[in-house]
């Protein structure tokens, strides 16, 4: 796994041994950035169920200003501040340990990943249903192919679905006050 673009272009990130973790494919990840693009400079950008940090490191990489990653797996946070760490990434990051299902309403953001475990579905109606932001954030959520968290969630309606191999990226917006 390796950052695929910006400041820390082509260096290798650890990754966890087993099935802990399911890194967002290279592939994905760069189309998911391509997407965002316009909106990542300076924005803050919350990598929920974060993993070993691979999507928030990216987008630090390509000028995000801030990102904050969430993570409650003990084995799974080493491997993801000694990314940090051997990349050098100071207080941009804020490493913040407990499960995304309890504080993502804590931690808004610009732009805001939601990549739960694939074999919980529910995290993700808990989720989208939990978050509150500006109008104008923007939440993605990584799924599987076979499963839709639908297109409207809570306060959430989805804007835009990218299917890549069995992987797929929701887009969503804050509903408009009616």
């Amino acid at each position: 796994m390796r950052v695929i673009a910006g400041t820390y272009r082509s260096r290798v990130l650890k990754s966890v041994p087993g099935l802990t973790v399911r890194p967002t494919p290279d592939r994905l990840r760069e189309t998911l950035f391509n997407i965002l693009a316009p909106r990542i400079e300076g924005s803050t950008f919350v990598d929920a169920f974060a993993g070993t940090g691979a999507v928030g490191i990216e987008a630090l990489s390509r000028g995000a200003r801030r990102v904050v990653f969430l993570e409650r797996d003990l084995e799974v946070l080493a491997c993801l501040r000694e990314n940090l760490s051997s990349l050098k990434i100071g207080p941009e990051a804020h490493v913040v340990r407990g499960s995304a299902l309890r504080v993502l309403k804590d931690y808004p953001g610009d732009l805001i990943f939601l990549d739960p475990p694939y074999q919980r579905p529910s995290d993700y109606a808990v989720c989208l249903d939990a978050l509150s932001g500006p109008p104008e954030a923007l939440v993605i959520a990584q799924h599987d192919a076979k499963f839709d968290p639908g297109e409207v969630v809570g306060r959430l309606e989805r804007s835009r679905r990218v299917k890549q191999g069995s992987n797929v990226l929701s887009f969503y917006r804050f509903a408009r006050p009616e």
